[in-house]
């Protein structure tokens, strides 16, 4: 299972985006406290759309509480700062996964990124360009999580006009 873990996500519209995104790749997400938001928050829900009723969630008081609740699996963690470029991380499908991501306004901390320096990447981009929207990075891990493991039982095809719509 590909499980994202936002490290207190400040922005809701950010949010809802990766929550509309866990939804439609069937991920995990799990939000580590304090949020920036309140999980009814208006703009919370017009980016998650309807999807935020069926999404499979968990909020965390604090990082020590998700790490003692997911012990298992892998942790790949995404930063600026990550010494690693992002396409040399390779996932094991035999495992849960967990993909990272920091806080909008400064990422991850350096105190909880510098014991796992192996594990941190960093998607790279020209150098004059600070960072990515959070929402945008989250969509890439997780494409790149499912281009290696196998896209699994997600649809490959149309299903609301119908496989053959193209041809009509």
């Amino acid at each position: 299972m590909i499980n994202v873990v936002l490290y207190e996500p400040e922005i809701p519209q950010n949010t809802g985006n990766i929550m509309r995104s866990c939804r439609a790749f069937d991920c995990r997400l799990h939000l580590i406290e304090p949020l920036g938001f309140h999980l009814d928050e208006r703009h919370l829900k017009r980016a998650g759309m309807d999807y935020i009723d069926e999404l499979d969630y968990t909020v965390y008081p604090d990082i020590n509480a998700f790490y003692k609740a997911n012990q298992n699996g892998q942790f790949v963690y995404f930063s600026r700062y990550g010494m690693k470029s992002f396409d040399e991380c390779v996932f094991d499908k035999d495992k849960d996964i967990y993909l990272l991501f920091g806080k909008e306004s400064t990422g991850i901390p350096k105190a909880i990124l510098k014991d796992h320096l192996d594990e941190t990447y960093r998607l790279p981009m020209v150098k004059e360009a600070r960072s990515l929207n959070l929402s945008n990075c989250v969509a890439i891990g997780i494409y790149e999580c499912l281009r290696q493991v196998g896209f699994g039982k997600l649809c490959d095809h149309e299903t609301i006009k119908g496989a053959n719509w193209l041809l009509k």
